[in-house]
């Protein structure tokens, strides 16, 4: 076991960290583990803490040491022992609970000896309880006084050094627990995920909109052009797929006659792995009846702002060394617009010829990735393709790219007023798509000839088409007002605002490989 010199007031004082062989600190505590087993004290559940280590460094936080003293205030409090300083009759410990870090002062004046020499014994990340006096030491850290002090669960297992951290990326993914434990910018990314969340969920609310839960299980896998997941009921006896989308069925709801319905919840896609994509991922999705893209786009944008304020508490963000200002209105292009704002020396010409188009994606290497996109017959997916390719990357500030081919929105209105596109917009900030939206197709033949079409697709080998759902087409039958829906993608705004380069960085438990 190593030794470091760090101590308040002996500089001589030893403290403990761990740097030497995992399998041999695993054999002395469960040597440790048993003795506590045999006396009966391993793992109690009659310790209730009054105290957080939050609450209290922010009520005390302008309280000074004469002022503290005088009170004599009372606490208890537990938590993970993080540091340990040994100084003969008198020691340290820095205890981190769910919320900070407080320090405890043990002396065997106060808590006895034999509690005393049992605590020389215990370890880094041992989870220790105490009833105390809080007070501040002559260095000014506001401590817990121990009066009492108990050990409540044994750590087995020794935590990374302190001084280094968690370096191990994927350790930090496949044990995410660790990582939470040693890491504070860790705690605090899904803190601010929390509030994000909290935020968005009252600002819906405040504008009228109704949470409702729709399944995940479909029998037919819809509101997306995306690959599903495959299972199997056994009662039933039928297949069925995680849902990719809750689309079909919010809308089944605007039929049912609630005009304003929101989901957040979890979608699965049954595609690849990226720093932008997990299998298994968090969406909001809103409805709201009487309304269009449009309105959907100036009503994303207050939610976005409001969620910024509420988790970080200001609308700018810094992002990966670049600051996003969202208080400023986001810009508005069109697919081509935008390739043409970007990338001059695309003509009209070339953007209205298939031929050229496709090869335009040859010379760019798009075959290597994307072989449906190159072999499409469809001007629409070609141009997308190109878009995604050479654009994307260059929207930096917010940015709606709007009016989508018809092609590639089948669940999107068709333009009045230009022919060939939809009302669609797709939202991009620092180069990344982050919501989905648009003036919903409510015309049940419409929505009939573009199942179809999906199916054609989907017949030549496109495993991300959608189905033909004869039940949903039925629901517009019987009449759904006109509507605007939008999907925005939780994990990824979470990313902008907690500078997270990659979407495993804000899902608590991402999907890895088998470690084998």
């Amino acid at each position: 076991m190593a030794q470091r010199t760090m101590t308040e007031k002996n500089p001589n004082a030893t403290l403990v960290s761990i740097n030497s062989d995992d399998s041999a600190i695993i054999s002395e505590r469960r040597d440790k583990l048993r003795i506590l087993r045999e006396q009966g004290f391993a793992y109690p559940n009659d310790f209730r803490p009054k105290n957080s280590a939050a609450d209290l460094q922010a009520r005390f936080a302008n309280t000074d040491k004469n002022a503290l003293e005088g009170r004599s205030l009372n606490v208890s409090i537990a938590g993970r022992m993080m540091l340990k300083r040994l100084m003969g009759k008198a020691s340290f410990a820095t205890v981190q609970d769910g919320t900070s870090q407080i320090q405890f002062f043990i002396t065997p004046a106060n808590v006895g000896d034999n509690t005393y020499n049992e605590f020389k014994k215990w370890d880094l990340g041992d989870i220790i309880a105490t009833y105390g006096v809080l007070f501040r030491t002559n260095k000014g850290e506001l401590s817990v006084r121990c009066i009492r002090l108990r050990l409540l669960s044994k750590d087995i297992r020794p935590l990374p050094n302190k001084f280094h951290g968690l370096s191990d990326q994927e350790m930090r993914y496949r044990q995410r627990y660790v990582d939470l434990i040693v890491t504070p910018a860790t705690r605090k990314t899904f803190q601010v995920r929390a509030r994000a969340i909290t935020s968005i969920r009252q600002f819906m609310t405040n504008t009228g909109f109704m949470e409702v839960e729709t399944p995940m299980l479909h029998t037919i896998p819809g509101g997306a052009t995306a690959k599903p997941f495959i299972t199997h009921h056994n009662a039933l006896n039928m297949q069925m797929f995680l849902r990719v989308a809750p689309e079909l069925y919010l809308k089944r709801l605007i039929i049912g006659g609630f005009n304003r319905v929101f989901e957040l919840g979890r979608n699965f896609r049954n595609e690849g792995v990226s720093p932008r994509h997990n299998p298994e991922f968090t969406m909001m999705e809103f409805y709201a009846a009487y309304t269009d893209y449009r309105w959907l786009m100036d009503f994303t944008e207050q939610l976005i702002r409001q969620a910024a304020i509420d988790a970080q508490g200001t609308m700018e963000v810094s992002y990966q060394g670049r600051i996003l200002n969202l208080s400023q209105p986001f810009h508005r292009l069109t697919i081509t617009g935008a390739i043409q704002k970007y990338a001059p020396q695309y003509s009209d010409a070339h953007l209205s010829n298939s031929d050229w188009l496709r090869a335009e994606l040859r010379k760019l290497g798009v075959d290597k990735h994307d072989t449906e996109a190159i072999h499409s017959p469809i001007r629409g997916t070609l141009l997308l393709a190109l878009f995604e390719e050479i654009i994307e990357a260059h929207l930096w500030e917010p940015t709606y790219i709007v009016d989508y081919p018809v092609e590639v929105s089948p669940l999107a209105r068709a333009s009045d007023r230009a022919p060939g596109v939809t009302e669609r917009f797709e939202l991009f900030i620092a180069g990344r798509e982050i919501a989905n939206g648009f003036s919903e197709l409510n015309d049940p033949d419409d929505q009939a000839m573009r199942f179809r079409k999906q199916v054609e697709q989907k017949d030549a080998g496109d495993e991300a088409a959608m189905y033909y759902d004869a039940d949903y087409i039925r629901a517009l039958e019987y009449g759904m007002p006109p509507t605007g829906g939008c999907g925005i993608g939780i994990d990824r705004l979470i990313m902008l605002l907690t500078d997270s380069r990659s979407i495993r960085d804000v899902i608590l438990f991402p999907h890895l490989r088998h470690e084998d």
